[in-house]
């Protein structure tokens, strides 16, 4: 008596993806419209505000100075241990690792790089924008402030904006900008903004980055997010390059014999009766076998069409098959040699 196997949960998840397509034909890349450039441009204006506001030492860093000074990791101790758990969310190595993780299964069950060049090409212009906006304005963190109530930038800091807020945003964002369905991007969307606000706050509690930093990392961030359909074509181009790459050195290693040069025909050598002189011997060239056979006669062809055997009229020979002969003489008949004698 035979029994079906009981098929496991993890049984059933792979039957769920094997039945999936390779190319899902509703995937398509974002397009830089009309409300992601606005979008866009206002993001910039915020950024730039937010800068404006930390150089001059306006509001924005008295009360930066204020949520210093509150102590949040000492307000509330009890979470302590897990906030520092929760922040390596915003750490680029592991969480880059994780999301190329996913997005690399992604890439070879639908036969293509483009998650994992729009991965790239994201943390490529993260660490671009971010780490030069860092150099650039060297802002002290609040654990080495060292005058009260001014904006601590130019000092040789690396803390503005949030790195760890900026790479939040960029890493979980991808996944919302990959997803293939309009469903997924926005519950990916909101995924992402949760994780990267509890990253950015997480920070400021823990005392590493000012208020000001967190809010401008997010901006950083979401710049860089918005930005991404301007790098489609390069992608596209990128991937095309890989492919024909791969093709060529595939096509190498399977060592595809070279077509052999024909050997060009040597003029006849004339001897002269002294033999060949020093200056006219030249080497000798060892010619294949099979190009010193001549070639055979084509056989004799019979005009008109040619027809199969099947279709031909059976002909029955009529009389011998050997050839006549003139003096010999058939059994059954008399000489033909004439009689002499009376």
């Amino acid at each position: 008596m035979r029994t079906e196997r009981k098929l496991t949960r993890l049984d059933r998840v792979f039957a769920r993806l094997d039945r999936e397509p390779e190319r899902p034909a509703h995937l398509d890349m974002p397009r830089m419209s009309r409300h992601r450039v606005a979008l866009f441009a206002a993001t910039l204006a915020f950024y730039v505000a937010i800068v404006w506001a930390v150089v001059i030492t306006s509001w924005l860093v008295r009360f930066d100075w204020q949520v210093m000074f509150f102590r949040p990791y000492q307000q509330w101790p009890e979470i302590h241990a897990f906030l520092d758990y929760y922040v390596v969310l915003g750490q680029r190595g592991p969480t880059a690792v994780m999301v190329c993780a996913w997005l690399g299964w992604r890439s070879w069950r639908q036969h293509t790089l483009r998650p994992l060049l729009v991965l790239g090409a994201s943390l490529l212009l993260l660490n671009i924008t971010v780490g030069a906006a860092k150099i650039g304005m060297g802002r002290l963190g609040p654990h080495y402030a060292t005058t009260v109530g001014s904006n601590e930038m130019w000092l040789g800091g690396d803390i503005f904006p949030s790195g760890h807020t900026a790479n939040a945003v960029v890493t979980w964002g991808i996944l919302a900008y990959l997803a293939s369905t309009p469903w997924a991007r926005r519950w990916l969307s909101a995924l992402s903004a949760v994780v990267s606000l509890g990253v950015g706050l997480t920070t400021v509690y823990l005392g590493t980055h000012w208020l000001s930093d967190v809010v401008l990392g997010w901006a950083a961030g979401l710049l860089i997010l918005l930005a991404l359909p301007w790098v489609e074509p390069l992608i596209a181009r990128a991937e095309t390059g890989i492919f024909d790459l791969r093709d060529h050195w595939r096509d190498r290693l399977r060592g595809t014999a070279p077509v052999p040069a024909p050997v060009p025909a040597s003029a006849p050598a004339t001897l002269s009766p002294l033999g060949p002189s020093v200056d006219e011997e030249e080497p000798a060239v060892r010619e294949p076998v099979a190009a010193s056979r001549l070639p055979k006669p084509p056989g004799y062809l019979a005009p008109g069409p040619h027809t199969a055997r099947s279709e031909r009229t059976p002909v029955t020979p009529v009389g011998s098959r050997r050839p006549p002969q003139s003096d010999r003489v058939t059994r059954g008949t008399t000489s033909a040699r004439p009689l002499t004698g009376g």
